[in-house]
């Protein structure tokens, strides 16, 4: 999938945060939860102070009952702070679960109303890994970005408070040295980003190319090509080593700035603070207190900073999250679309002229053509004629570039996409099964049928007699995209499903082509049964299933050229009878 579409964070952030609106009380409790283990961490540092100058100055003043109570209180505030942290490990991370949940929920339903055009120019790993992989860093973003920035807020201005109290000139010192190291890092982090996000498409298109590779696995066997698959494979796989690679380095370079840069502020402290110490500008506890406070400050800086790779890869699953969010919904529900209620199966193609979006190829034409309510019509012309295109415009695939398609009477875009679709039946030769039992894939065609009425259709498809010799019957599983069963069999399941949605149209494209004899015999017989009453629309190559169609057209580039039935255009010499002639010499 290529979009040249760029986002920034700031943009990406402010598409992310309205996920966080159903969990505001979570999110709430959960910055509470990390302001409490703050204060655990910064009062350490207090009581060392205390105790440092108190042992310097009176050593007396420091008894048993006041180590104890000092103890106790801390004891107390690491049971507050354990307690804390818990919810934060726990609710807070399960808060991130249910945002990514939601996300992918809102991902998947976009798809659902994307059209043809994109799932022919983006490949199925891709999606994938953009619903799947891409949003687990979001769990983490969503969980820790709040909590780590509310927390190096808190730890920083009350640090840099306690810091001057004790010397304004170290702490401006120490100070001074943060914004250099935040440049440095800035300019990896945009380099980091990057190199995430070329590592999400390159996985992206290794998942592509294994789930291509598996799916075609016996083409692949039947030409003897592993030895080419492989070195696709091994391709793809180097150019994701090499950014994986990549993204190291510059992680281990990131990584080492702030280690550095850690060094340089601890050195700072270390020296000026012994001179201040010698010049009498800063005691002992003071020092001590001090080191305590850069430790905790510099250890924040730091997880800010490292959490920075969280957060770019956070930003790189938003970032192909949206890109999904923002894709172009080009088939939807006019604002004044209605359902359709009682369709006849009038059907009219009027000054009907198409292209397709991605590539701009011209199907056809200003056509125009008529189709009676239960008329059974046929289609045949050569390949690329645009025949199959013309039946995928009837149930809006695709939406004409040019003119209008009729459905008894009325434009096909003023019904909602899912009355008109449901009042069209589809059986297409490339048959697609559900992984799951050969029941499961008839109900599809009526989730709410009754096993009765499943059986019922499955009977008039000439299918119940197959699946009953099946080793579990109806509970029969017919593995991914249905690859236990025979071509004739799917075939028939597939009728089946449409004699259960019981549509008052069908469209059946190259039904039959690719079945053997006796299959193509069994599967017509249960066709011709599944057309009676119906507006039918036929697309074959096979002359011998349309010959008792009431009408056949034939298609290509110009249009409709041809018009009749099958006598008369027999009679008329043309292009119908020359493909009548190849398929008498054929058989």
């Amino acid at each position: 999938m290529k979009d040249k579409r760029k986002y920034k964070s700031s943009a990406l952030i402010k598409r992310f945060l309205p996920y966080y609106k159903k969990y505001i009380p979570t999110l709430i409790l959960d910055l509470f939860c990390a302001s409490l283990t703050t204060i655990c961490e910064i009062v350490l540092p207090l009581i060392m102070r205390e105790i440092t100058n108190a042992g310097i100055n009176d050593l007396a003043t420091i008894t048993i009952s006041y180590v104890v109570r000092v103890g106790v209180l801390y004891l107390v505030l690491r049971i507050i702070d354990s307690a804390a942290f818990y919810y934060m490990s726990y609710t807070g991370h399960v808060m991130g679960v249910k945002m990514e949940t939601d996300m992918r929920r809102d991902a998947y339903a976009h798809l659902q109303k994307l059209s043809n055009t994109y799932f022919n120019n983006t490949k199925v790993g891709q999606i994938m890994g953009r619903i799947t992989n891409d949003l687990f860093d979001v769990t983490e973003f969503s969980h820790h970005c709040p909590e780590e920035f509310f927390i190096a807020g808190i730890k920083g201005i009350v640090s840099f408070i306690i810091l001057m109290n004790i010397n304004v000139w170290l702490t401006l010192m120490i100070f001074l040295i943060i914004p250099i190291m935040f440049l440095v890092c800035r300019k990896l982090n945009k380099r980091m980003r990057e190199t995430f996000r070329k590592q999400r498409q390159l996985i992206g298109e290794l998942n592509a190319r294994i789930e291509d590779s598996l799916l075609g696995q016996k083409v692949v066997k039947a030409f003897a090509n592993e030895d080419i698959e492989q070195q696709k494979f091994e391709k793809d796989n180097k150019n994701y080593f090499s950014i994986k690679k990549q993204s190291y380095k510059f992680m281990g370079a990131f990584s080492t700035s702030t280690r550095m840069f850690d060094g340089i502020m601890y050195a700072s402290v270390v020296i000026a603070g012994s001179i201040f110490m010698i010049k009498g500008y800063i005691n002992a506890g003071d020092l001590v207190a001090y080191l305590l406070y850069v430790t905790t400050f510099i250890a924040t800086v730091r997880r800010i900073i490292e959490f920075a790779e969280q957060f770019q890869r956070g930003l790189t699953g938003i970032e192909r999250f949206v890109e999904i969010i923002d894709a172009d919904i080009e088939i939807f529900d006019e604002p004044d679309a209605v359902p359709l209620q009682n369709p006849k199966g009038d059907i009219e193609f009027k000054n009907v002229t198409f292209e397709y979006p991605d590539d701009h190829n011209q199907v056809f034409e200003n056509l125009n053509f008529k189709i009676k309510n239960g008329e059974k019509v046929a289609f045949v012309g050569p390949s690329g004629g645009g025949k199959t295109t013309l039946c995928n415009l009837i149930p809006r695939f695709y939406d004409v570039c040019d003119g209008e398609i009729l459905l008894d009477g009325q434009n096909v875009k003023k019904y909602t996409l899912k009355s008109l679709r449901k009042s069209i039946g589809m059986v297409q030769q490339d048959v697609y099964l559900f992984s799951g039992t050969v029941y499961e894939n008839i109900i599809y065609g009526r989730p709410d049928a009754t096993r009765e009425e499943v059986i019922e259709a499955a009977k008039k498809a000439g299918a119940d007699e197959f699946i009953t010799t099946l080793k579990d019957g109806y509970d029969t599983y017919v593995g991914e995209r249905g690859v236990k069963l025979s071509g004739g069999q799917k075939q028939r399941i597939s009728i089946a499903r449409v004699f259960l949605k019981n549509p008052p149209i069908i469209i059946l494209d190259e039904a039959t082509s690719a079945l053997d004899n006796e299959s193509e015999f069994a599967v017509a017989k249960s066709l011709n049964e599944l057309s009676v009453g119906r507006t039918t629309i036929t697309i074959a190559h096979r002359l011998s299933t349309i010959r008792n169609a009431d009408r056949i057209m034939v298609l290509d580039c110009d249009g409709i050229v041809e018009e009749g039935s099958h006598n008369e255009l027999l009679e008329l010499k043309g292009i119908y009878y020359k493909f009548n002639q190849m398929a008498s010499e054929l058989e």
